[in-house]
């Protein structure tokens, strides 16, 4: 299969710390970062962030650069885990738990909603949305309610985005009523402080009357809107409308990481083309 031999050259990384000769921190952070140039075709929407890191601290990047680019060493696994993506830092973890829910008060005026029913206020958030450069949707509260169970039972996941490289790997978290997105190379590369690129937010303040509202935000230096939008559409996917091999996914993932396959996820959306 074309995207699997694509899948397996975009993850295929090189031993790059052979050399006999000791190396100083930075030459060998940067002979680091010429690895990861040639062997992951997404390096460079990363650049400027990965460079920043680089130059903050050469020992820590190059830690953290060798596990992304030589994930076995010594016969041993010095990867970062699966289960580790599950069990985020303390400090994190906690910042997170903390944050509060987002309110749909601070992008619009709740009186235009107030003698709304549900079929109304959907066309007045589509409407107004239409014009901006952001992702815009509703679910029914039913939706919402299975969205918001299974991300209790699965609060982080990763996503597959399909490209003309193959696929791009993307980490998904909840928190509050928002969910998180995240290149995995960029996650590898600066764990809890890596950039978001997509956040998607769900309103509940129009509950009562069936019907909840989300928006997503997007860097358009990382994701066109097509990309975003297909983003969104695999977390409905996966959340909302499972069958049950995407059900044996989540449970895998979280549950039993050690088990979990890329490629099985592939095959789950490899059909999903961008519009």
């Amino acid at each position: 299969m074309e995207c699997s031999r694509k899948f397996l050259r975009v993850f295929q990384y090189r031993h790059v710390f052979s050399r006999s000769i000791a190396m100083s921190s930075s030459s060998r952070a940067k002979e680091a970062i010429e690895q990861l140039k040639e062997t992951n075709p997404y390096y460079f929407k990363y650049a400027d962030k990965i460079a920043k890191m680089q130059k903050t601290s050469a020992e820590e990047f190059l830690d953290r650069v060798e596990r992304v680019v030589n994930p076995i060493k010594d016969g041993q696994s010095q990867a970062r885990s699966y289960s580790e993506l599950l069990n985020p830092k303390q400090k994190l973890a906690q910042e997170q738990a903390e944050l509060p829910h987002k309110k749909l008060s601070d992008i619009m005026k709740l009186e235009l909603l107030a003698d709304k029913n549900a079929e109304e206020i959907s066309q007045i958030w589509i409407e107004y949305h239409k014009t901006k450069e952001v992702l815009a949707a509703t679910l029914t509260v039913d939706q919402y309610q299975k969205l918001m169970s299974r991300a209790k039972e699965h609060p982080i996941f990763l996503l597959p985005l399909p490209r003309s490289e193959g696929f791009e790997f993307f980490m998904l978290q909840f928190s509050a009523n928002t969910v998180h997105f995240t290149p995995l190379l960029a996650y590898q590369v600066h764990h809890e402080n890596a950039p978001e690129c997509l956040t998607l937010v769900h309103y509940t303040e129009t509950e009562d009357k069936g019907i909840v509202l989300m928006r997503g935000e997007y860097d358009n230096k990382v994701l066109t809107a097509q990309e975003a939008q297909c983003l969104a559409n695999e977390l409905q996917m996966f959340y909302y409308k499972p069958d049950e091999n995407k059900l044996k996914l989540l449970e895998v993932f979280t549950k039993r990481p050690d088990e979990f396959k890329h490629m099985d996820l592939i095959k789950e959306v490899e059909n999903i083309q961008l519009a």
